[in-house]
């Protein structure tokens, strides 16, 4: 059977949704299939039998979980036959750039009974009008809890020594990478995971699927992007592809970096992101800063707690 690996390309945060969906009509790519219909219409099953299908071929593939639920998928991914198949609807919608040159839509919804959701209509608009007023409370939370996040971020940050932090990442980079590695040293942006309707959700199989030695920085308070943001910049210029899976609250700060090439993994460890059955070696950022007030620190955590865990709710 080929590898199979899940990530996301999209998030739930404070900020609203975060969408790394463009990335597909970028690159390379042969042929992007975006599907298209309403609800239900069964494009999360299409893509499901696309991606078993392509595993018993033996081709490598990529899941695209959905942000709201995992337990679907937003796309399937084929990168050795640079083709897609993805959903391109709210809220991440897709159209082509390239029409039929590259991309292509395919509506699923002419396959639904319309005159049967008519009869429901009244069912239908209770569901998704309950729904939207779901996500607005969902939202309010995550922004509250984000916002408390980055004051908290804020009020470490100026205790770290960056300066330990920077011996050790060099020290790092210079035994993993000290060998060229030939590829095109491309990086793809992707999230790992972050709040669902299943709860907290982070895909750390795949960075057992694709990296054999991995790092983890023990970091409770988001201090290690500019180090992971080093560590990429030294990998891709030793001509290394690599995989950075951004921060759903702070996109723009690298929460995890994976360089398949290598099989080389730098995760970040926090509590409520962490996982037992991965051994790694250990960069305790934590360690590195002298936080004041660790009474209050510790008071913010729990409220941080309650509103993340109001939001799955």
């Amino acid at each position: 059977m080929a590898t199979a690996v899940n990530f996301f390309l999209g998030a739930n945060s404070g900020g609203g949704f975060r969408s790394l969906f463009p990335q597909l009509l970028k690159g390379d790519t042969y042929d992007l299939v975006i599907l298209k219909g309403c609800p239900g219409c069964g494009k999360s099953a299409f893509m499901e039998r696309v991606g078993a299908a392509m595993e018993a071929a033996g081709t490598p593939v990529e899941y695209i979980r959905c942000a709201g639920d995992p337990d679907s998928l937003d796309a399937v991914l084929l990168p050795e036959l640079r083709c897609a198949v993805a959903d391109g609807t709210a809220p991440h919608i897709l159209e082509p750039v390239y029409p039929l040159a590259v991309q292509r839509c395919v509506d699923l919804g002419r396959f639904c009974d319309v005159t049967a959701a008519k009869v429901m209509a009244s069912e239908i608009i209770a569901a998704v009008d309950a729904a939207a007023a779901a996500d607005r409370r969902a939202a309010r939370a995550l922004r509250a809890a984000g916002q408390m996040e980055e004051e908290m971020r804020d009020a470490v940050k100026g205790t770290l020594d960056r300066t330990k932090l920077e011996r050790r990442i060099n020290g790092i980079a210079a035994r993993v990478f000290r060998c060229p590695g030939g590829e095109a040293g491309r990086t793809v942006y992707r999230f790992l995971g972050g709040p669902t309707c299943c709860g907290d959700v982070w895909r750390f199989d795949s960075v057992a699927a694709l990296c054999p030695r991995v790092w983890a920085f023990c970091d409770s308070f988001g201090l290690s992007g500019e180090a992971l943001e080093r560590l990429r910049r030294a990998a891709t210029e030793k001509g290394w592809n690599t995989i950075a899976c951004l921060a759903p609250e702070e996109p723009d700060r690298i929460e995890h970096l994976l360089v398949p090439g290598c099989g080389v993994g730098f995760i970040t460890a926090r509590r409520g992101m962490e996982r037992s059955d991965i051994s790694a070696r250990r960069v305790r950022v934590d360690a590195m800063a002298a936080p004041q007030d660790c009474g209050r620190l510790r008071l913010t955590g729990k409220l941080i707690a309650q509103l993340r865990g109001e939001a799955l709710d």
